[in-house]
C-alpha cells in the first residue's frame, strides 16, 4: 500500500490553540492518520500520513472546515508519497512556538522575507552578491544542500540566530537568500534577520521540498538528499524516497 504524505504550516493567529488540540487529535484518529501535528498561539506545523482519502479530507476540513474557521487560508502544503507508513502513532502538540527560534522581538506574522519561487531561485542563487545560507542543522546539511551554500554548522535551529550575531553583518551582507526544508525555518529566519538590520532578505518559496517537486532533474543545483523527520529519512527530486546511509532521526 502507498500512504500519502502531508507537510504543512501556516504563521496565523491562534489565540485558541489549546482547545484545538483533542478534537484535531480525534479527527486525525478518526481518519487513520499518523503522524505530527504542532500547535501554537502563531500557527500551526506538522507532517502526517495515511490514505489519499484520508489526507484529502483532513487537508479539506483544515483549510476549509469548522475547526479552523476558515483561518488556514494560506496553508503551505506539500504533499509526497511513502511505500510504508513512515510513523508509528498520531501526535498533536501545545507549543510556544511551531519551530523554536527562542527570540520573542522575531515575528513572522508582522515580517517575513521577500519570496523566491523554485522557478527563480537558479536565477536568485547567480546573483555575486548573494550571501546563500542553509538555515538547516548540520546533519541535515551534511546529507545534501545546494551548492555554494554557507553551513552555519548549528546542532538546532535556536542556534541560528547566534550565528548570524557572530558570522554576519547587516553592512556588509547586503543581500542575504536562505532555504529550509519546507520553508518555515525560513519565515522566522528571515523576520529575525530583517529585525537586525539586513537590508535584503530571500528566502526558497516551500523549502527544499518544493524545489525537488517543482525543478526537474537536469535544471537542478540541489546536491544530495533532502532530509526528512519521519522514517523515510530522506527525499530527491521528485520527492521520491531516497536511500540514506545515515541512519540519523531527530526532531
Amino acid at each position: 500500500m502507498t500512504y500519502k504524505v502531508a507537510a504543512l504550516y501556516q504563521f496565523v493567529p491562534l489565540p485558541d490553540f489549546r482547545a484545538l488540540k483533542d478534537p484535531l487529535h480525534r479527527l486525525c484518529l478518526d481518519l487513520e492518520i499518523r503522524g505530527t501535528l504542532l500547535l501554537a498561539q502563531e500557527g500551526i506545523n506538522g507532517t502526517l500520513a495515511g490514505r489519499d482519502g484520508a489526507i484529502d479530507a483532513l487537508m479539506a476540513e483544515l483549510q476549509a472546515g469548522a475547526l479552523f474557521d476558515g483561518r488556514l487560508d494560506n496553508l503551505e502544503l506539500k504533499f509526497s508519497t511513502a511505500d510504508e507508513m513512515p510513523f508509528k502513532r498520531m501526535k498533536v502538540r501545545l507549543k510556544k512556538e511551531i519551530v523554536t527560534l527562542g527570540d520573542p522581538q522575531t515575528d513572522p506574522l508582522r515580517r517575513v522575507g521577500t519570496y523566491v519561487s523554485p522557478a527563480e531561485w537558479n536565477r536568485l542563487m547567480d546573483d555575486p552578491e548573494i550571501i546563500l545560507l542553509d538555515t538547516r542543522n548540520d546533519f541535515e546539511v551534511e546529507m545534501g544542500t545546494f551548492e555554494g551554500a554557507v553551513d552555519p554548522r548549528i546542532k538546532r535551529f535556536s542556534e541560528f540566530k547566534d550565528f548570524v550575531q557572530g558570522e554576519l553583518d547587516p553592512g556588509k551582507h547586503k543581500r542575504v537568500a536562505m532555504f529550509c526544508t519546507g520553508g518555515i525555518r525560513c519565515e522566522k529566519a528571515s523576520s529575525y534577520m530583517l529585525a537586525q538590520g539586513f537590508e535584503e532578505v530571500f528566502h526558497l518559496k516551500g523549502g527544499i521540498l518544493k524545489y525537488l517537486e517543482d525543478v526537474p532533474e537536469t535544471e537542478s543545483r540541489w546536491n544530495g538528499g533532502c532530509f526528512v523527520f519521519d522514517e523515510r529519512v530522506a527525499l530527491g527530486h521528485g520527492l521520491v524516497e531516497r536511500p540514506n546511509e545515515m541512519g540519523q532521526t531527530d526532531e
